[in-house]
C-alpha cells in the first residue's frame, strides 16, 4: 500500500537577533553586505530547519534588504533583529525594528496602496437613504463634531510623538563671518 503524505501548512513565527560581525570579518570590505545577506539566509536555514539548507527557499523582505544596504556595501550592520515566518517549506523574513526613514516609507507605500484600492470601491452602487428627522440630524452632527475633535487630538499627539522621535526642529548652524576675509 502506498502511504498518503499530508502537507501541513503550519505557520511558525520566530524572532531572532542575527550576529553578522564575525562572518563579515573574513571577507574583503567591498563584499561585506552581500556576505551579511547570505549569513542571514544561512542562519535561518539552520534554525528554521530547511531541508538541504536550500537558501533559495528563504525570501527576504524589501525593508530588511534596504536596512542592510542603508550604509552601503562596505558597512552593513553588526547584528539585526528579524521575524521569520515559515509556511510549508518557504521562510519569509521581515525586519522587526524599523529605522525612522523606513517607517515613513512603509506608511507612505501603505497609503498609496489604500488609495489604489479605494478608487475601485467607489464604483459600488449607492443605496437610497431614508429621510431623517431633525432630532436625528442634530445628534449625528454632535457625534461628528466630537469625533472630529478626538481625531484632531490624536493627530496632534501622533505628530508630537514623531517630532520627539525625530529630535524636533533643528536650527541651521551659522558661523560668524570673519571681517578680514570678507574683503
Amino acid at each position: 500500500m502506498a502511504k498518503k503524505t499530508q502537507t501541513k501548512t503550519e505557520k511558525v513565527e520566530r524572532e531572532y537577533i542575527i550576529p553578522l560581525r564575525a562572518r563579515g570579518k573574513a571577507v574583503p570590505r567591498y563584499k561585506k553586505t552581500p556576505k551579511a545577506i547570505k549569513t542571514i539566509k544561512e542562519f535561518l536555514a539552520r534554525h528554521m530547519k530547511i531541508k538541504d539548507r536550500d537558501l533559495s527557499k528563504i525570501k527576504i523582505d524589501k525593508y530588511l534588504n534596504e536596512q542592510m544596504w542603508a550604509r552601503g556595501i562596505k558597512r552593513p550592520p553588526h547584528k539585526i533583529k528579524v521575524k521569520a515566518i515559515k509556511e510549508g517549506e518557504i521562510v519569509k523574513v521581515e525586519l522587526v525594528d524599523y529605522s525612522t526613514k523606513l517607517k515613513f516609507k512603509k506608511l507612505r507605500e501603505e497609503k498609496l496602496k489604500e488609495k489604489a484600492e479605494g478608487g475601485k470601491k467607489k464604483k459600488v452602487e449607492k443605496i437610497e437613504e431614508v429621510p431623517k428627522t431633525e432630532e436625528q440630524k442634530i445628534e449625528e452632527s454632535e457625534k461628528t463634531k466630537a469625533g472630529e475633535e478626538s481625531m484632531q487630538k490624536m493627530e496632534k499627539a501622533a505628530a508630537k510623538q514623531i517630532k520627539h522621535e525625530m529630535g524636533g526642529k533643528k536650527m541651521p548652524k551659522t558661523r560668524p563671518v570673519r571681517k578680514a576675509l570678507a574683503k
